[in-house]
């Protein structure tokens, strides 16, 4: 689809688009979404004391996303694959800030170190480098410094014909909100509503040391998508 085309499909979202231009294209295909219900309160210590923490009936989630990041380009410029193209996960928590709901990255990973730092030092988000692999049936990943890993199975099932109010809730979200050292960044993206698939996942293997008063049990929901295609605005930043 186009991006003038995804730019006129606008009936699923909260709220309108943004003003200007926008900066960014980037393309986020086969995610795996594993989606754990988790403490509210030990949440809270992992995220800044701007933002509120967003519940679905009353219940605080984590997401872990793995999926792999293409054509990522700014405006008016191609995409360079070397850089553009990798694979990714991040680690997402729901966040509320001035009447918008979006996400809050508790991290990133990304499989070539060059993406990453070009990634990190563009957007400021919370990239760093993790050897990974995936394939049709397994996706895995290491990282050494700090001693993470992750590794699983997974069979892709039907196409979900229906989505509940939290498989919505979970996907459907149209801002990103990331401190720094004296913001808080405010990233404003626009896609299509995602398209899920069941999916089956095995031999589920998770050590983050830093999130582990947190994920203490299977994942909630599982889901799986081809992807989306996302447009993305300029930053905006909010003084602390």
């Amino acid at each position: 689809m186009t991006i003038k085309e995804i730019l006129q499909t606008t009936f699923h979202r909260p709220w309108k688009l943004p003003s200007g231009k926008w900066k960014y294209y980037q393309e986020w295909n086969n995610a795996i979404f594993l989606h754990f219900q988790v403490d509210i309160e030990e949440l809270k210590k992992l995220v800044p004391k701007q933002l509120e923490i967003d519940t679905f009936e009353g219940k605080a989630y984590i997401s872990i996303v793995p999926f792999t990041m293409g054509k990522i380009r700014q405006r008016n410029f191609p995409a360079f694959p070397p850089i553009s193209n990798f694979h990714e996960i991040n680690i997402r928590t729901y966040v509320k800030y001035k009447n918008k709901t979006g996400v809050y990255f508790l991290s990133i990973e990304g499989a070539k170190r060059s993406s990453c730092f070009v990634a990190k030092s563009l957007s400021e988000l919370p990239y760093r480098y993790s050897k990974m692999e995936r394939s049709n049936t397994a996706y895995s990943s290491k990282n050494v410094e700090f001693k993470d890993s992750l590794s699983f199975k997974y069979k892709i099932g039907l196409l979900s014909k229906s989505k509940s109010h939290l498989e919505l809730w979970l996907t459907e979200k149209y801002a990103l909100f990331q401190d720094t050292k004296d913001s808080i960044n405010q990233f404003e993206i626009h896609h299509l509503e995602w398209k899920t698939h069941q999916i089956e996942i095995q031999d589920l293997k998770l050590n983050y040391a830093r999130f582990n008063k947190l994920i203490r049990s299977n994942p909630t929901l599982v889901q799986y998508s081809p992807g989306v295609q996302v447009i993305a605005w300029s930053v905006v930043k909010n003084g602390l």
